[in-house]
């Protein structure tokens, strides 16, 4: 067997690199927009896990110049209505709630208005977890330096990721055990069925055999 005595050939960074790397760089979130008719209601649904902040900023643009009395109304509620946030005539501002279940939470835009009027621009911006955390408030309370603060939200980071996983885990068992639980009851159903139709069959035989004998047509 014969070597090659040339330069190794050159690697792809380790993928371990590349996740640190992003792990390491900064947290962008996108921002969303929509346009909003006068006299509708949009609402956004997000499912969140327990135990978690969320932040939130909005910007409502009014290209109506005031006219036509043009209110919107921001209302963030959960599944059971509970309301979390509202805010009448909303035009700018932030808010912030702590989820106390994992829930499906709505936020929620109503426009109101007459006469004919541009649509509203609404823009949103929400954050929950480790992005809602403001580690620059952070590390001046606790006088963190750079690379603390990077190793906090990384540790924080981590937790969040083996919280889902631990809630994905959860969610496996519960559907195993419903599949399971479903499985166990088709195969009862199934064996009632068959002694049923066996019942039936046998019940047809005999009363055949007592009609036939009724007609003397068998002995």
């Amino acid at each position: 067997m014969s070597g090659s005595s040339g330069p190794q050939a050159q690697r792809g960074p380790c993928p371990f690199a590349l996740l640190l790397l992003l792990l390491l760089g900064p947290s962008s979130v996108l921002a969303i927009s929509f346009h909003l008719p006068v006299n509708s209601r949009k609402c956004l649904r997000e499912e969140i896990h327990k135990d978690l902040l969320v932040t939130g900023a909005y910007e409502i643009t009014d290209q109506s110049g005031g006219a036509g009395g043009l209110r919107t109304h921001l209302k963030i509620t959960d599944s059971a209505g509970h309301i979390l946030y509202s805010k009448e005539d909303a035009t700018k501002g932030k808010f912030a709630f702590t989820t106390e279940d994992y829930d499906m939470f709505e936020v929620c835009f109503e426009s109101k208005g007459t006469g004919r009027i541009p649509d509203q621009l609404v823009i949103l911006d929400m954050k929950h977890g480790v992005e809602a955390k403001n580690y620059e408030e952070i590390a001046k309370v606790e006088k963190l330096k750079p690379l603390e603060v990077e190793l906090r939200r990384l540790e924080d980071l981590s937790e969040s990721i083996v919280n889902d996983f631990a809630y994905m885990k959860k969610r496996e068992e519960e559907m195993r055990d419903t599949n399971e639980s479903t499985n166990t009851r088709v195969l009862y159903f199934s064996i009632f069925s068959m002694f049923c139709l066996i019942g039936l069959a046998t019940w047809q035989v005999f009363y055949l055999r007592r009609f036939f004998k009724a007609k003397k047509l068998i002995e």
